[in-house]
């Protein structure tokens, strides 16, 4: 059913330990640190905040690449953490993958044929014949026709938008449910950039995919998702729906997101806007109650600087983890 969610995550800690050269044990990165979300079939979320604040390390534990410390990642019903070798395989048939870096993502020795049709060999996808023509097919929905010219190419021989659609061709050619972009167009140019969006997109609304985008842009993000999540030092701290949340923000650290977004104004080009000094918190040493506080202009202390707020609900499907809704006070 599409009411029936796809992927949850629960909970979910990812920590990464640190060791002195010779001296044992020197602390732990907490990377993700109690993370939780519910997503659907068909929807696109995207999860926006500050480089470092733990992005990556969440897209890259949804994708069965890094281990939880604590929680869960559970797709179609079925925790990670018990599937079997098999059914591993299974699940990392249904997940797409779109790197930051296309020319990091793409093996230099193979040529574009044997990249998009190695999927399909490791899984025993079809005939050979079979195989050709779903390549084929994946490179018509990409935009790289003719075909014939970009079979044979390697990538050092084409452009780097030109890249990032062989990259996305890959990521569906296997027909997956879920599909992570991981920053897809933050080292494109800006000229490509908007046809690079609006072609995940259209493979999103094409095949019905719950499309995870992973950005530090809200300006892009706000274009072609239905939800957003915002993260900050290793916590969610606001989400949801793109309507609520850009018309309303409700976390103090969303609101700076959002006054930080260029305006295309000239008059304003130079304007400098209201935001947080600092920067964010070491994850090895966060700070205690809510991390954003060293750098809060609503800082209450004793509250703020203490215990670590919850998800508050002040609107229905609109959840913030800040004190300042505890008792319904919302600041204008």
């Amino acid at each position: 059913m599409q009411d029936e969610p796809l992927l949850e995550v629960r909970d979910l800690h990812v920590w990464f330990g640190l060791r002195r050269w010779g001296f044992g044990h020197a602390g732990v990165v907490r990377a993700v640190d109690g993370v939780s979300f519910t997503l659907r079939p068909g929807e696109a979320a995207a999860v926006v905040g500050e480089s470092g604040s733990g992005k990556s390390t969440l897209a890259k534990a949804i994708l069965g690449l890094n281990r939880p410390a604590k929680g869960q990642v559970i797709f179609e019903g079925k925790p990670l953490d018990s599937l079997k070798p098999r059914e591993m395989r299974w699940y990392r048939s249904q997940l797409g993958y779109v790197q930051q870096d296309p020319y990091g993502a793409l093996p230099p020795f193979m040529s574009v044929r044997r990249i998009l049709g190695e999927p399909l060999v490791i899984n025993k996808v079809g005939s050979k014949p079979e195989r050709e023509q779903r390549i084929r097919e994946a490179l018509e929905e990409v935009k790289l026709t003719p075909v014939e010219d970009f079979l044979p190419k390697f990538p050092h021989m084409l452009s780097g938008g030109q890249q990032q659609r062989v990259v996305i061709a890959r990521s569906t050619i296997m027909q997956p449910r879920l599909l992570v972009a991981d920053e897809p167009v933050s080292m494109l140019d800006a000229s490509v950039r908007v046809e690079i969006l609006e072609l995940l997109q259209k493979q999103q609304e094409a095949h019905n995919l719950l499309l995870i985008y992973i950005t530090h842009d809200l300006s892009t993000a706000r274009h072609f998702v239905q939800r957003i999540l915002v993260m900050y030092a290793a916590k969610i701290v606001e989400q949801a729906s793109v309507e609520q949340l850009l018309d309303n923000p409700l976390h103090p650290y969303t609101r700076a997101l959002i006054a930080a977004i260029p305006e295309p104004d000239p008059e304003n080009a130079a304007t400098f806007k209201d935001v947080p000094p600092g920067e964010p918190p070491s994850l090895l040493h966060p700070p205690t109650g809510c991390r954003f506080h060293p750098r809060c202009p609503a800082f209450m202390k004793g509250i703020c600087d203490v215990k670590e707020p919850p998800d508050f609900e002040p609107q229905v499907g609109h959840l913030v983890a800040c004190w300042l809704y505890e008792r319904g006070q919302v600041e204008s």
